[in-house]
């Protein structure tokens, strides 16, 4: 599958197509980013995101690849029936956008858009390493800052991006409460 068409993973939608997060403007996306720092980020704490993600993808039917770093540490990653190797890439590629600019894939690419450019056009970084493709959001935690990122790829990129800040939500609402998501403890 191909990320480069109207329809495959990591697109725009086509003309008069909607996805979530579709529209989202820049602010949008920056305010999502503020709302989604975490009191604390951990091994098990990856487990959990990872493990909704995988629920959520498997209850969708999602061929997504999921994979959650801190630093430069996998902390979990999994593909999903329909995914391929090429989701890996394009994971690869979310996610150094996020550890160079400490924001998510889909904000940088936002940001050029909203300049009438494009992030291949204008940041001179080489395509092949580099995707302003939605999917790949900060893990930030309070008073420390950003220390990892959560990349989703398989869907189109306003999807990829959405599915991600649902998974955020639903698991930073869950985070002091007690999430309700199996797995190994924080």
């Amino acid at each position: 599958m191909s990320d480069d068409s109207t329809t495959g993973p990591d697109t725009t939608p086509a003309p008069g197509a909607s996805a979530p997060g579709a529209h989202l403007s820049v602010a949008e996306i920056e305010e999502q980013e503020h709302r989604l720092t975490l009191s604390r980020f951990s091994n098990g704490d990856a487990w959990k995101l990872g493990s909704l993600l995988v629920e959520m993808g498997h209850l969708r039917e999602a061929p997504v690849a999921i994979d959650i770093r801190r630093g430069p540490q996998q902390l979990f990653h999994c593909a999903l029936p329909g995914s391929s190797a090429d989701n890996d890439a394009w994971i690869d590629r979310k996610r150094r956008v996020v550890e160079r600019y400490g924001v998510s894939s889909y904000l940088v690419g936002a940001r050029h858009r909203a300049k009438g450019t494009t992030f291949e056009e204008s940041s001179r970084l080489d395509p092949d390493v580099y995707a302003a493709h939605g999917g790949s959001f900060p893990i930030a935690v309070e008073g420390v800052g950003v220390i990892g990122c959560v990349t989703v790829s398989g869907l189109p990129q306003a999807e990829d991006h959405a599915m991600v800040v649902e998974a955020l939500e639903r698991f930073a609402a869950h985070q002091d409460g007690g999430s309700g998501v199996a797995g190994p403890p924080s």
